[in-house]
């Protein structure tokens, strides 16, 4: 049904990903059109690291003849019900019937609604939606493509180009790195902003301005945070409808939300579990934003409140401190302890590594502590400190390149 990747120059730039270059067609396909991909996520839902490496992938980095002749980004054939411009492409079979576009934004946009409408891609919106590997085997599961390594590939251009991070953008949980797109909406020459961007701008209302996005940031379906079945629920509505609607018990419901009978109205747009919530979180912990409360946290991050005051012996009436940082996994003890033991090896760890680092004496150098975030890699990690991945696996005693989300890791910098 979809363009075929199987072009010789296609092999040749994964050949070059897999000794983690960074191809410069790419690296403009993903500056142009990131900001898109962004906005795209927070309407319907479709990751942003997703819809960029498919985007990389069916137009070989914005090259292909059918993108320049159709702007059609992600190989999408006429079929039936479509009845706007098209084009006429060689691919499964000769001179095949493809959607034509008038801008990349209409393609980014036809994408998305027609993953969002089709019941063959339900099931990939109940996923959690920082997951990709789980969208891009979905995808493939679905037949979206033939290609038999397009799950695989998909995963590449995600990891060794640290796309991840434009879903954790869409998200809430990561701001823009630049400041301005390098794409321009329609005709008007006029920069593409995010509301992400925007929100940016105004870290005091960060928060705030989460919460009223919830309907951009998740989608409008039930999907998974945790492993666990969730819904955004909007303010003002029943908690019995909700109930109802999803055949689970009222008081049920209010168990697995920690809500009490007088919260039968929801009183602002949140999150309403389906399902009980886990005791610990997918992450190790959590950096409190400005005006979030413990609830809102063990919400967002679908732990059970009860685990989250636990694990940071707390009583549940304290004020949080933008910038606290609650343990999601184990006893807060626990983890002091590890910092403990990471300070004492620190100066010995920067002794025993001079050779391998570019700076000469230890007075040099600058301790900074890395928490790693869901998704991340080591290679996005080396190309953000400015060092090697050598000297990161040298530093924290890594056998490979292997990394979990919530593991610190020290970095030594001038």
């Amino acid at each position: 049904m979809y363009i075929r990747q199987t072009f010789f120059c296609i092999c040749f730039v994964f050949g070059i990903t897999a000794l983690q270059a960074q191809n410069p067609a790419i690296l403009r396909y993903i500056n142009t059109y990131k900001y898109l991909a962004v906005q795209e996520m927070q309407r319907t839902g479709v990751p942003a690291s997703i819809k960029l490496a498919q985007g990389i992938l069916e137009t070989q980095a914005g090259e292909s003849d059918l993108v320049k002749r159709s702007n059609n980004h992600f190989g999408i054939k006429c079929k039936t019900g479509w009845d706007g411009e098209k084009v006429y492409h060689d691919d499964d079979e000769k001179g095949e019937c493809f959607r034509s576009y008038s801008s990349a934004e209409d393609s980014y946009r036809d994408h998305s609604d027609f993953l969002k409408k089709s019941q063959r891609y339900a099931f990939l919106f109940q996923l959690d939606p920082a997951d990709y590997k789980d969208w891009a085997k979905g995808l493939k599961k679905a037949g979206y493509a033939t290609n038999p390594r397009y799950t695989q590939q998909l995963i590449n251009y995600i990891e060794t180009y640290d796309l991840q991070q434009y879903t954790l953008v869409a998200l809430g949980r990561r701001k823009m790195e630049e400041d301005q797109p390098a794409y321009a909406a329609g005709n008007q020459g006029q920069p593409f902003i995010s509301t992400v961007a925007l929100m940016e701008e105004d870290k005091e209302i960060q928060a705030e301005v989460a919460v009223k996005a919830l309907r951009l940031r998740y989608p409008e379906e039930p999907f998974r945070i945790n492993d666990t079945r969730v819904v955004v629920a909007i303010a003002g509505t029943p908690l019995l409808a909700i109930a109802e609607q999803y055949a689970v018990r009222y008081k049920h419901l209010l168990e697995f939300n920690e809500l009490s009978e007088s919260d039968d109205i929801i009183r602002k747009d949140q999150l309403i579990f389906l399902q009980r919530k886990r005791r610990q979180g997918t992450n190790a912990f959590h950096i409190v934003r400005k005006g979030e409360t413990l609830y809102d946290i063990a919400q967002e991050e679908a732990i059970r409140l009860e685990s989250l005051l636990a694990y940071n012996h707390l009583q549940g009436s304290e004020t949080l401190i933008a910038g606290q940082r609650l343990y999601l996994q184990k006893d807060a003890a626990q983890y002091a302890e590890e910092e403990e033991r990471n300070r004492k090896v620190s100066t010995e760890t920067v002794k025993a590594e001079q050779p391998v680092s570019p700076v000469n004496t230890s007075a040099q150098l600058r301790l900074v502590k890395h928490i790693v975030q869901q998704k991340e890699t080591l290679f996005g990690i080396s190309k953000k400190y400015e060092v090697e991945i050598e000297q990161i696996r040298s530093w924290n005693r890594l056998p490979d390149d292997a990394i979990r989300s919530g593991q610190e890791l020290l970095i030594y910098k001038n």
